[in-house]
């Protein structure tokens, strides 16, 4: 049994979501609060204990152990030619939609999602496309016709694809792939696939790797994956970016070392190495910790509070809630909140227009820090 209870004091270590006010309670960025698994830590070790942190070079073993990984647990053959290095996902991401795009061109996404997408198509001086997933008794979906109207224009040469789906949490299913997959190689519409929350899942439903669904989705798209969030090592900063279509490949390797992102730190291949081959257990008793907060919270939440609404997430240590019944600017909830609890959660208007009203909170903690944020979140809303 790993230990997921005792506290880890990242106070005054320069951590972005732990240097905070005493009295304040931050759930909001993509952080766990949990140490790594020991394997990761011992890997680190051995490599401090060279003394010298020179250059270093990627290691074979570095694309073998997602080989492995990914063939065993979620039935997917990736080749270690199909693979290329990069120092994160958003890094690898900013550089193809420089490479594969070019300025003035469109780029696709599916709103509400992951803020930093847009900033990774603003900043390069290319234009958003949303389609808007539907969202009706409280569950999402794709509006796939709106999804084929703005595949069909010219200037969308681009998806980033979020799955699992950061912040509503859904994991798409084999057929929704499959129609996603179709409507952009229909369009000449590349898909990047952002797959760095896969291995977090809580709720009884299957992971489905874009690349695995269809010849289609192989021939068009290109799957992100990092430990990042499962093994809490972004500061590492490495990820693997996978495509079986060759010149693809190509452009994207051309990309990410002419942006000087494909070189990894002293530390980042060796942490990697340890999590895939050392690491299933530990990964998966943090599933299940993870469920039983998940649990905890939606639970409360939803039998205590009436006009405030939480779905039970199939992905992600991440929850999503409704608070449009009671607001429909989120940034007021979350200043409020703050100021009153002293807990910090992530305003829904970061991810699109359509996620105003709604907050992320995040369950990656203790369950002392759990019960003390549900506390905090009841204690606010009750006065509605």
């Amino acid at each position: 049994m790993y230990d997921f209870d005792s506290e880890n004091n990242r106070r005054n270590t320069n951590s972005t979501k732990r240097d905070v006010k005493e009295n304040e309670l931050p759930m909001w960025i993509a952080d766990m609060d949990f140490k790594t698994c020991p394997a990761v830590i011992n890997a680190i070790k051995k490599r401090v204990n060279i003394g010298s942190f020179g250059y270093s070079d990627i290691p074979d073993e570095y694309f073998e152990a997602y080989k492995k990984w990914f063939k065993k647990y979620h039935h997917v053959n990736y080749e270690v030619e199909d693979m290329v290095f990069s120092t994160g996902v958003v890094a690898a991401i900013s550089s193809m939609v420089r490479k594969l795009t070019t300025v003035g061109e469109k780029v696709l996404v599916l709103s509400p999602v992951y803020n930093i997408f847009y900033n990774s198509i603003i900043n390069n001086g290319r234009f958003v496309e949303t389609s808007d997933l539907i969202y009706e008794n409280y569950k999402y979906s794709i509006d796939f016709d709106n999804l084929e109207q703005k595949l069909k224009d010219p200037q969308v040469s681009l998806m980033i694809f979020c799955n699992p789906h950061n912040p509503v949490g859904k994991c798409f299913n084999k057929d929704e792939l499959r129609k996603v997959a179709s409507l952009a190689k229909k369009y000449n519409v590349l898909v990047i696939s952002d797959e760095v929350h896969c291995e977090i899942m809580t709720n009884g439903v299957e992971y489905i790797p874009f690349l695995s669904v269809s010849e289609e989705a192989r021939e068009i798209g290109i799957a992100c994956h990092s430990l990042s969030k499962c093994f809490n090592i972004a500061g590492l900063q490495n990820a693997c970016i996978v495509t079986k279509n060759k010149n693809l490949r190509h452009k994207i390797w051309r990309g990410i070392n002419t942006d000087e992102v494909g070189e990894p730190n002293f530390f980042a291949c060796d942490a990697t190495i340890a999590a895939l081959n050392k690491g299933r257990k530990w990964l998966i008793e943090l599933n299940d910790y993870i469920y039983s907060n998940k649990k905890y919270f939606v639970d409360r939440v939803n039998s205590e509070l009436k006009n405030i609404h939480v779905e039970l997430t199939d992905a992600t240590y991440l929850l999503w809630i409704d608070c449009t019944k009671i607001q429909k600017d989120s940034d007021v909830l979350v200043q409020e909140l703050r100021n009153e609890t002293g807990l910090i959660l992530s305003s829904g208007s970061v991810y699109g227009k359509n996620g105003n009203g709604f907050l992320r909170i995040n369950l990656a903690t203790t369950k002392k820090n759990v019960v003390d944020g549900t506390n905090r979140f009841i204690e606010y809303f009750k006065k509605y």
